[in-house]
Formats: C-alpha cells, structure tokens, sequence
C-alpha cells in the first residue's frame, strides 16, 4: 500500500500495542498456539519499521501479562523460547534503525536466560536516542501503581517526603519508566474492547484504536491506518471543541 505519511499533521509521539487474536490466527489455520505467536513476532518487526517511517518515537507492546504466568506451562515456555530466538534474530534490525530496547514489568519473575538475553540487548541499544521499543513482560498496570503507591509509603514513613508532596507527578515519578511520555494512541487488535490490565494510569488520555485484524496480519498497512485514524481524532483533554 502507498500511503502519503506527509498528509498527516498529528503523528502520534508514543504508541502502545495490546497484541492480541495471536493464538486464534493459529488454530483457525490448525496450527498450534506458538505458531501464532511466531507470526506476531514478524508484525513487531513491520510495526516498527512502519512507525520509524512516520516518526514516531515510543512503541509499548504488551507482550506477556501477569496473568499470562496462569496459561499451560508449555505455551508459557514456548514463549520465552520465542522471546529469546526473537532477539538472537532481530537484534541487528535494532541497532540498524537505532532502536533502544527497554523494558517495563515484573522482570525478576522471567527465567534467567530471558533476563540476561533481554539484558544484553538493552545494554547493547541504550545509547540510542531517536526511538524506543518498550516492552511489557510480566507487567500488570494495577501491580505497577500498587508497588508505586508502597514506594511512596515507605518514603512519607521515613519522613523523606511528606503527604502534600503526593501528586500525580510523583506517582508517575515511582512508576516503571516515568521518562516515557505517556501514549497517545492504544492500538489492541482483535476487536476485543477492554485494557486487559495495561497501561491504566498511562492511557488516561490515550486515543484508542480497535482493529478486528489479528494481530499476526497487522503490518505497515494497518499501523499507517491506525494512524491516519488518529490524525483525525480531536483531542480536547476536557476541553470544548472549538467551533
């Protein structure tokens, strides 16, 4: 598909993808689960080749969930195989475009080879500046503003910071990466029309975007739609349009 990114004014800064319909793309085809998750691995690839092109500079990808820890403990394993076979292949893909990695979640819980593998590659890419590929791994958002909210607690019973210092500054400021701006477009696939624990404080003034196409066939075309949705959106933040 041709598509004139120059008619677009608003490009979106940051991102966020809620990658789902990977194991219903599978078994409609009779295919196992991983399978759909391998071909989802190659729509990363196009969305971020596709969202260097247009400019934007944060991509989030929900890529496995707290709850996802409560799926069969092979589908579980099949996935962080698959995490670690992602980034043995793409990782020059990374430093070509100068792509940073980052990651945002319950990172302690991964396997140890997951942990070092990811660890090598945002050691690798962390000097890069122009775009960010974050991902989410073992992240729940309700987790991630109760362990802020803990943090906060323990420093207002040190008396290091006082109760009238508590604003929505420094709770962003106790979250996972409070140096990433705030989405302003979620993109989830599938159809489905919940947050599915992602993002909650983040997406507050989010633009959403819901596809029917799974997340195996979203590709450059879909993402330039995506975008072309959201340059048409108007967005007041609890304002009135203006006439």
């Amino acid at each position: 598909m041709d598509f004139d990114l120059k008619s677009l004014e608003k490009i979106p800064r940051h991102v966020a993808l809620i990658m789902d319909g990977n194991g219903r793309w599978a078994q409609e085809r009779g295919l196992p689960r991983i399978e759909g998750h391998k071909e989802g691995a190659q729509s990363v690839r196009a969305v971020l080749r596709a969202a260097a092109q247009a400019g934007v500079e944060f991509i989030t990808v929900y890529a496995f969930s707290t709850e996802n820890w409560k799926r069969p403990p092979a589908e579980v394993d099949g996935l962080m195989k698959l995490l670690i076979h992602s980034l043995n292949e793409y990782e020059q893909e990374l430093h070509d475009n100068k792509i940073r990695l980052r990651v945002m979640g319950q990172f302690e819980r991964l396997p140890f080879p997951v942990r070092m593998r990811v660890q090598k590659t945002m050691d690798a890419t962390a000097h890069y500046t122009d775009h960010t590929l974050v991902i989410a791994l073992s992240y729940g958002s309700r987790n991630e503003i109760t362990m802020a909210a803990r943090k906060i607690a323990e420093k207002v019973q040190a008396g290091t910071m006082k109760p009238k210092e508590i604003n929505e500054e420094s709770i962003t400021n106790h979250l996972y990466l409070p140096d990433v701006p705030d989405p302003e477009l979620m993109i989830r696939t599938s159809g489905e029309l919940r947050l599915s624990n992602f993002l909650l404080w983040q997406l507050s003034y989010s633009e959403f975007y819901i596809t029917e196409t799974y997340w195996p066939d979203f590709r450059e075309e879909q993402f330039f739609q995506a975008l072309e949705a959201f340059n048409g959106r108007d967005r007041r933040y609890g304002g009135v349009k203006k006439l």
